[in-house]
């Protein structure tokens, strides 16, 4: 049984997003980093302030909700030709499972091949995250014990109306 995704939007991220951002990413990361013995509250935030730019960085908000912030990603130059990171992909727990990653990395991946750019990501050993990203095209990389690197080459537009 498919779900539809709720009404989201996405909107250019700014510095005043930083800590909210922070704390989502503490809950959506939770689940998968105590499952490999790795969860640090002080970390998990931390990491997401060290590497925040916010000019590369898109909020993803329902309008309608009592609490707008669904999520963020990033997409941005990973410093090899031709090729974009995709991180910061988080959504709070609650949304997931009703089909609002899938939409929001379709839109990411469409801006990617309007660009002509292929896209790397990383996801953590045993996340349900990495099923999305090969259903989307995304294919091992390389790999280590904590993480996935998956990569997916750049598409040409075929010209058709995605839905």
């Amino acid at each position: 049984m498919s779900t539809a995704a709720p009404a989201w939007t996405l909107r250019p991220a700014t510095a005043a997003d930083l800590e909210p951002l922070a704390e989502l990413r503490a809950a959506a990361m939770r689940p998968d980093l105590e499952r490999l013995g790795r969860y640090d509250g002080h970390r998990v935030r931390q990491r997401l302030r060290d590497a925040y730019r916010p000019e590369h960085t898109s909020v993803v908000e329902l309008p309608d909700a009592p609490e707008p912030l669904a999520g963020c990603l990033a997409l941005a130059p990973d410093g090899r030709p031709g090729t974009l990171l995709l991180e910061h992909f988080y959504l709070r727990p609650a949304l997931h499972g009703r089909g609002l990653g899938t939409a929001v990395l379709r839109a990411a991946l469409e801006r990617a091949d309007a660009a002509g750019l292929a896209v790397r990501l990383n996801v953590l050993q045993g996340s349900p995250a990495r099923r999305l990203y090969e259903r989307h095209g995304f294919a091992l990389e390389s790999e280590d014990p904590v993480d996935v690197y998956l990569r997916r080459p750049a598409r040409p537009l075929s010209g058709k109306a995605v839905s």
